[in-house]
């Protein structure tokens, strides 16, 4: 994949490889010691009745690790 600036990513709308919207990027998690980035931090639509079968985090946002990342463009396709 190419590289790509995180500023581009804020805001971006995140979306499973079903085509289902998953919801909106908040934030990424990174490892201090490596600087790997490990997972996405993806705030659902408050009206979404999609079952989101990834863990979540103390403020209720979904952790999606990076490695499910498939593709960045006018979405972030991730695999489901």
């Amino acid at each position: 994949m190419a590289d790509i600036l995180a500023e581009n990513l804020s805001g971006k709308a995140v979306m499973g490889s079903d085509g289902t919207e998953l919801g909106m990027l908040y934030n990424i998690t990174l490892d201090l010691k490596s600087g790997k980035l490990e997972d996405l931090l993806v705030e659902a639509h408050e009206d979404s009745a999609v079952n989101i079968d990834f863990p979540q985090d103390d403020e209720g946002h979904y952790c999606v690790p990076v490695n499910r990342v498939q593709a960045v463009k006018d979405y972030i396709v991730v695999q489901r």
